[in-house]
């Protein structure tokens, strides 16, 4: 049985230095809490409040060479930890939106964020590497990056692979949605972390972020899921930077049996919906005459300054 922690926090936007040192101090503090898996928020050392691509470039780290993956494996190391962050990677030929995994050996695994949202696509080079499991000390942690979770196909393909829990750094924001939060205080990011939990049989751990850039809000509600999807750790709070710890057990996601009869993985039919994973239609079907697309103007204005990645 490991532990794992959701760090949820509010990054200084271009403070590049401040918020290294926060995010190895929040490490720290889950890892006193018991934490064998520290999951920190997407972009938690430089925030989204970029100017133009020159500013994302100059903040922008290489990986795994930068200060940051080094600060945390320096940390993974002394405490016997793993960490999952998100930061700006820089490469040769751009920059991407970038989960990287780190045990006390070093890095494990680096993610390349494969579905861009709005303002990111202007920004960052999408990722192409595919589904990415890092072998972690604590069991198979799969990568996940925000936006991706709106796409079925890549918490499957996490789980196929062998994933025992998402680890997923993101930005909920308040963009397209009139009412962010339902009664009970959580956001649909949530109920869709929920769903890819309890349809896959593995733990999910989502890492927000709280605050404001640009005018656009974050949610906070970062959560822990377990292989049934029952909340291990409720949604956090809206507004507060919090650290929340909940058991994982590696062996309860492997096991897909439900019941005497059927296995979640062994009784798929790829043979009748393989077609899923094809291209999609050349064009969009357009709308009917007269009706607008369903977002505010607002909130459009909004998007196309701020590279926000809301699921």
């Amino acid at each position: 049985m490991s532990s794992v922690a959701v760090v949820q926090m509010r990054p200084r936007p271009g403070d590049v230095a401040g918020n290294r040192a926060r995010t190895v101090e929040a490490v720290r503090r889950a890892a006193a809490q018991g934490a064998d898996l520290v999951v920190l928020p997407e972009l938690c050392t430089t925030g989204y409040d970029f100017a133009a691509a020159a500013a994302l470039m100059a903040q922008a780290e290489p990986v795994p060479e930068g200060p940051t993956v080094a600060a945390w494996a320096a940390e993974a190391a002394r405490l016997g930890v793993s960490v999952v962050g998100g930061l700006t990677e820089r490469a040769p030929e751009g920059c991407y939106n970038a989960a990287v995994a780190v045990g006390p050996h070093g890095v494990a695994a680096v993610y390349r964020k494969a579905h861009l949202f709005a303002a990111e696509k202007a920004l960052f080079r999408p990722g192409d590497s595919g589904p990415v499991v890092a072998e972690l000390p604590c069991g198979r942690v799969g990568l996940v990056v925000c936006f991706d979770l709106r796409f079925p196909e890549l918490p499957r393909a996490l789980a196929l692979a062998g994933a025992d829990l998402l680890a997923v750094p993101t930005t909920w924001t308040d963009l397209y949605k009139p009412n962010p939060y339902d009664e009970r205080g959580w956001c649909m990011a949530n109920v869709l972390a929920q769903v890819h939990a309890y349809a896959n049989r593995v733990y999910v751990a989502c890492a927000d972020r709280v605050g404001a850039e640009a005018g656009v809000r974050y949610l906070g509600a970062s959560v822990i899921f377990d292989p049934g999807g029952v909340p291990l750790a409720c949604p956090a709070s809206p507004d507060g930077e919090e650290i929340l710890v909940a058991p994982f057990d590696p062996a309860r996601a492997r096991d897909k049996r439900l019941g005497d009869t059927n296995d979640l993985f062994a009784d798929r039919r790829p043979d009748l919906y393989g077609a899923l994973s094809g291209a999609p239609p050349a064009a969009r079907s357009p709308l009917p005459d007269g009706e607008a697309e369903p977002t505010q103007q607002n909130a459009r204005q909004r998007s196309a300054a701020f590279g926000s990645s809301t699921p």
